[in-house]
């Protein structure tokens, strides 16, 4: 009876191992953290309360770091959701209790705090000396900031049916043209494209929509967060292509952010510290690159050596385009 007890207990240790982590079977495709140069940045690693990180990666080794603590000395929250290394090596970033414009020697240059109630999870730059940061509350607003001056230029309402800030909207951007931003609206459940005035222009039904972004050929690429989709839609809101949980050879878990390339692959960030058993993140699959035709291409699972902790954005950096003025597909 002892024997059998044992053998019953291994057999559900590895039964859920395999269905919480990698799938024993598949071999990462790539070259791990040589497949590209890259900015990372992943919220809530609560295993670190002392070090929220962003990492450079450049020839499969860390560069460079710079680390926050988890908690403010008031007690707020502190989180990288949003980060964007600018052609001169400085980086725009937000952490939810602010933004902020970073140098390669750590100086903070430029920095919003938000007041109580209020938080932040989206900073673009436009331009070399313009952000775009987006302060949920109890009105939500998009505020473009002259850096340099630290000059409010714009204020733009976001009218959300939301109460709470935490849950009102995240990767807000602003389109290429600089004419309009892409909002997801959690309660809504919906994207809305906004013009400068605060007009909804576009919507297109999207529950649970972390992230969208305007696409190239004038499509919209939805990051679907805890539904686990990455969707692009056309300008009549069909769907024209799509990768889900059912796609994947692993795990999946928040589908928070999607890069598309200039290639046509599509970059997606899999966020997994939605899962409070943080034994559970080692093996998992941070970072995916996927093909038109849903071939998986490169895989990233880094949890040691170096641990770059939970994926919420990454910034590829052999992709052609001037980060400074939103060419990338991010």
């Amino acid at each position: 009876m002892k024997y059998q007890a044992v053998s019953v207990s291994l057999l559900f240790f590895f039964i859920n191992s395999a269905a919480q982590n990698i799938n024993m079977d598949y071999k990462l495709p790539g070259k791990g953290l040589k497949q590209h140069d890259f900015l990372y940045a992943g919220e809530w690693d609560m295993r670190k309360p002392t070090a929220q990180s962003m990492f450079l990666v450049r020839g499969g080794k860390v560069v460079w770091q710079y680390s926050i603590p988890l908690r403010t000395a008031t007690g707020g929250i502190q989180e990288f959701d949003d980060a964007t290394l600018l052609s001169n090596g400085n980086i725009v970033y937000a952490c939810m209790s602010g933004a902020g414009i970073v140098t390669p020697e750590k100086n903070i240059i430029w920095q919003y705090i938000c007041a109580p109630g209020t938080e932040t999870h989206s900073c673009q730059p436009i331009g070399k000396d313009s952000v775009m940061m987006v302060l949920n509350g109890p009105v939500g607003k998009v505020l473009i900031f002259n850096t340099t001056t630290n000059k409010l230029l714009k204020e733009i309402v976001i009218p959300t049916t939301s109460t709470s800030p935490h849950g009102q909207f995240r990767h807000v951007r602003i389109t290429p043209d600089k004419k309009t931003i892409m909002v997801g609206l959690f309660a809504e459940k919906k994207v809305v494209e906004f013009d400068l005035e605060g007009k909804d222009v576009w919507s297109v039904d999207a529950p649970s929509a972390w992230s969208a972004i305007r696409l190239k050929n004038g499509n919209t690429l939805i990051s679907g967060d805890g539904l686990g989709y990455t969707r692009e839609v056309n300008s009549k809101g069909q769907t024209v292509w799509e990768f889900t949980k059912a796609d994947a050879p692993f795990k999946i878990g928040n589908t928070q952010t999607a890069n598309r390339l200039a290639n046509g692959n599509t970059v997606i960030c899999s966020w997994v510290a939605g899962n409070n058993k943080t034994e559970e993140w080692a093996g998992t699959v941070q970072v995916f690159e996927v093909t038109p035709d849903k071939k998986i291409v490169w895989a990233l699972s880094s949890w040691e050596k170096p641990d770059l902790g939970p994926s919420t954005y990454i910034q590829l950096l052999d992709e052609p385009g001037n980060p400074d003025n939103g060419e990338l597909q991010r």
